[in-house]
């Protein structure tokens, strides 16, 4: 599941995910974790510069929760917010990746996270 604000790179990444033979889900920003806890999706890919919610408290609302926890969080992020990066892991992100390595190696992100 996907947590995206900029629809161009929503798109890039719904369309590398059917490349490669893997479903991946919008989730409402108005209602990402109720959406994530509903549907339990393999993992979640969060825009950790989402503006329309926080981000960092997504995080933490999905890692309090039992029936979230164990759902990977991979989160991108430009390269140097180097403090964005430090409070995501802080907060429970799985993974933080800067988004020029996310995006290239998305393909694979994908492959791997299906397989999980």
């Amino acid at each position: 599941m996907t947590v995206v604000e900029d629809l161009f790179f929503l798109a890039k990444i719904q369309q590398t995910a059917q490349q490669v033979g893997v479903t991946t889900q919008a989730a409402s920003p108005a209602s990402a974790a109720q959406d994530i806890a509903q549907v339990q999706p393999q993992a979640v890919i969060l825009d950790l510069n989402h503006r329309s919610i926080s981000a960092l408290d997504l995080v933490r609302a999905l890692k309090a929760d039992p029936t979230t926890r164990s759902i990977p969080i991979v989160g991108f992020v430009s390269h140097v917010q180097a403090d964005r990066v430090s409070a995501a892991r802080a907060a429970g992100c799985d993974q933080v990746m800067a988004r020029s390595a996310f995006t290239q190696q998305l393909p694979e992100l994908l492959r791997k996270l299906a397989r999980a």
